[in-house]
């Protein structure tokens, strides 16, 4: 009995183990899969550049992040071949206990149909019966017959499954040993491709560097229009800041005028503009609601442009990570989008500026509450100032720069109040 709770423990664990691995091989099957999509996109974005932006900063990101990305898939692919290796371990194993089991069941089967053949023939079996001292005693060794032929039945029917089980469980080491064969010919492939990319981005890198003094020259005045742009934003939230007080202002002296009306008063509680911080943005009671709702969805909002993208610049100052002497300072986040890509809201608001700034074309401020988004590098635009947008509005057509790169880059920052905020905790991705 203890041998057979034994086995069983045995088939349940192994099953389980083995179910689990097989889990955990499907999951990192799935993200191999994923980053093979991300780099699918970073090729097409990579294809629509001219060649005139061969040696260009922002295609040698792309590339850094098509190696990234390529890295990860072999990383992956190694991990799947590690979990296959022990799936094949664990089934040998496996496979070695049935088959003991199978071969003991099948010589205690064999002992016992040839001990049976030896000691009772049907006549003999009869004279077994009938040579009983009374019909209690015959019954009984009929009865014992019967149990004795039953079990002989159950122990071959039970052989005649074990027989399948082995045979399934190696035809499942087979499969297994197949799919690896296939994860290490994709190693290989990817592994190479990685080379060859790493070889190409290193060539890139070289070109830059014979370029450096153009390369921070063109940085100094992409720096130039950010600060510029930064000026911009400041001025458009110190100039809201200044008009809401005005408004509660007046507000307030209203109040005083009309306090004894009650039905007057209450319709001023919802307008009353109340700052969260000193020297904030004033907000009314419905404008507080947005702005809680907007920081309520951190991690959650969508992207802020249309179809597939790339996020080439990320949020504040640092190193590039392959060029030494080109350092970036970001106030928000550059993405590279496919030409035709529109600007959204990434939430509802209220657009409180359509302006131009040279160097990002049009850009546009749409207000969440104390919260501001800002879309830059626009080519048309498709909302006024004033205008109320929902999350996912399109409010502009990106800029695809023909001319230069054909690069489709999109500009996007975050604030609060006056100070920034690094956008990309904020999207869903």
């Amino acid at each position: 009995m203890r041998r057979l709770i034994y086995i069983a423990a045995f088939v349940v664990f192994t099953a389980t183990a083995f179910a689990q691995r097989s889990a955990r091989v499907r999951e990192m099957e799935n993200q191999r899969k994923a980053a093979l999509n991300e780099i699918e996109l970073t090729n097409r974005l990579l294809s629509e550049t001219n060649e005139s932006a061969k040696n260009s900063l922002n295609r040698l990101n792309l590339l850094t992040q098509r190696i990234g990305q390529r890295k990860r898939v072999v990383y992956l692919l190694n991990q799947e071949i590690a979990l296959i290796d022990r799936e094949i371990i664990s089934l040998r194993d496996e496979i070695s206990f049935l088959e003991k089991e199978l071969n003991a069941k099948r010589i205690n089967y064999g002992a016992s149909v040839k001990k049976l053949q030896n000691h009772y023939t049907t006549q003999d079996k009869l004279l077994f019966i009938f040579s009983a001292n009374n019909f209690t005693q015959s019954f009984r060794r009929m009865r014992y017959l019967k149990e004795y032929a039953d079990w002989q039945r159950r122990q071959a029917d039970e052989i005649s499954v074990r027989q399948k089980t082995v045979k399934a469980k190696w035809d499942e080491l087979e499969k297994t040993r197949n799919e690896k064969q296939i994860l290490l010919h994709s190693r290989e492939e990817e592994t190479k491709i990685l080379q060859d990319e790493e070889a190409l981005q290193q060539k890139e890198i070289n070109e830059l560097n014979k370029r450096q003094k153009r390369l921070q020259d063109d940085l100094k005045k992409k720096q130039r229009q950010a600060e510029a742009l930064q000026r911009q934003i400041e001025k458009q939230i110190a100039e809201e800041v200044a008009k809401v007080e005005a408004e509660a202002r007046s507000t307030r002296e209203q109040e005083e005028k009309i306090k004894d009306n009650a039905i007057a008063g209450s319709k001023n509680d919802a307008n009353k503009r109340v700052a969260e911080s000193k020297g904030g943005y004033a907000m009314t009671r419905e404008e507080k609601r947005l702005s809680d709702n907007f920081a309520s969805n951190r991690g959650r909002l969508p992207a802020p442009v249309t179809g597939q993208y790339s996020i080439v610049g990320t949020y504040g100052e640092q190193q590039h990570q392959d060029l030494k002497y080109v350092r970036v300072v970001n106030n928000g986040i550059d993405i590279q989008a496919t030409a035709g890509s529109e600007a959204r809201a990434v939430f509802d608001g209220k657009v409180s500026s359509v302006l131009v700034e040279r160097g990002y074309n049009n850009w546009i401020i749409v207000r969440h509450g104390n919260y501001l988004t800002v879309y830059c590098n626009l080519s048309e635009i498709y909302v006024k100032r004033g205008d109320t947008v929902k999350a996912r509005q399109s409010l502009g057509k990106i800029f695809t720069d023909s001319e230069n790169d054909n690069a489709t880059i999109f500009h996007f920052e975050l604030w609060k109040e006056r100070e920034k905020q690094n956008p990309q905790p904020w999207l869903s991705r």
